[in-house]
């Protein structure tokens, strides 16, 4: 499996918001040819807590992933210019290859607890806020918290990368976003991080730089494959993800198949 939890999305905004957010939108028609619905009126309906500003509306689009190696910025913007492709196609020709090995023995608990905040090592650690919350946060706008809280998320409007589309979240349906390990947790497990220390497996799996809030069902479909096997559907973004999936294996000196390699550098224009 992809190891998505199940997390967030977005209902209604105000009308400056979605002013922005129009404006926005009407440029990515042209970068994904994917009309996408405009705002309504009215405020997100509470569950008791205050409001946030959270990220501010250019999470929609979010932050090309080259200038974003720690992965510490909202959201992930296409890659489109022939300066950034040919960057892009250089980082991940830095790739090492090798064959998938054996899932024997893998286990998602062997990566520890699901969202834990005692990771060390990466950013937003120890901050008292779990993963998950941590995730929803940063990518998420007009973010809203449990009463008494500045961590617990109970809606969000996100702009999920993957497919190209806005989600109106609450935390009743939480399935409709789940987080999505960029590297899934079994793939590095065949790849070789069966035989890391306890910590390293956990700052994998609490690390921003390889997890993104995306649609449930999109992080369902993708298990834990390849960019071989699984490339996001929304088409633009496609070199953004090869990034981010070989940023985040160099940093864990993970190897990728041979063809989930020649895959990433050609969705780059090689």
């Amino acid at each position: 499996m992809s190891h998505g939890d199940v997390s967030q999305g977005w209902g209604g905004c105000v009308s400056r918001r979605c002013l922005t957010s129009g404006v926005l939108r009407a440029g990515a028609v042209l970068v994904t040819g994917t009309v996408l619905a405009g705002c309504t009126g009215g405020g997100l309906s509470g569950e008791g807590g205050s409001s946030s500003g959270g990220s501010s509306a250019s999470a929609e689009y979010g932050t090309n992933p080259l200038a974003d190696p720690d992965g510490t910025k909202p959201g992930l913007a296409p890659i489109s210019s022939e300066r950034d492709e040919a960057t892009a196609r250089e980082l991940i020709s830095k790739l090492p290859t090798k064959g998938r090995g054996p899932k024997t023995g893998y286990d998602r608990d062997k990566f520890g607890y699901a969202w834990m905040d005692t990771a060390d090592g990466v950013p937003l650690a120890r901050n008292g806020c779990d993963t998950r919350n941590d995730l929803l946060k940063l990518h998420g706008s007009n973010v809203q918290f449990r009463a008494s809280s500045d961590c617990v998320v109970m809606s969000m409007d996100l702009y999920d990368p993957y497919t190209g589309k806005d989600i109106a979240w609450k935390k009743a349906k939480a399935a409709e976003v789940q987080i999505d390990h960029v590297v899934p947790l079994s793939y590095a497990w065949q790849m070789g991080a069966a035989r890391w220390s306890k910590e390293k497996r956990q700052r994998l799996a609490n690390d921003v730089l390889n997890l993104l809030p995306v649609s449930g069902s999109t992080n369902s479909a993708k298990r834990d494959s390849g960019p071989a096997s699984w490339l996001p559907p929304n088409k633009a973004i496609r070199c953004s993800y090869a990034v981010r999936f070989a940023q985040v294996a160099l940093k864990y000196d993970l190897a990728v198949t041979g063809p989930d390699k020649s895959i990433m550098l050609r969705r780059c224009g090689a």
